[in-house]
């Protein structure tokens, strides 16, 4: 197993939740990002906020299946447990 690949893959689930989690708050609110943030957090709702920026992992993860990059796609699964983890107890 490749770990350089594994470490790819986690940074771009890491990273493709943020984006998942940024777009949400862009098309369907009318405040930045920042400010979506804070207020999700105070209103309890951050771990649905995260959930949902999350599902842009599951076509990241089916693609790299399709292409074959198995281990890259172990990472995207590792980042998406470290996400649940954190919301868990966050």
């Amino acid at each position: 197993m490749n770990k350089k690949d594994l470490i790819i893959g986690f940074i771009a689930g890491i990273l493709i939740s943020i984006l998942g989690s940024y777009l949400f708050i862009s098309i369907f609110t009318n405040l930045d990002f920042m400010t979506g943030i804070q207020t999700m957090k105070s209103e309890e709702k951050l771990g649905k906020l995260i959930t949902l920026g999350s599902i842009l992992d599951l076509i990241v993860f089916s693609i790299l299946l399709k292409l074959n990059k198995d281990t890259m796609a172990r990472g995207v699964v590792l980042a998406v447990i470290c996400i649940t983890i954190y919301t868990l107890f966050a």
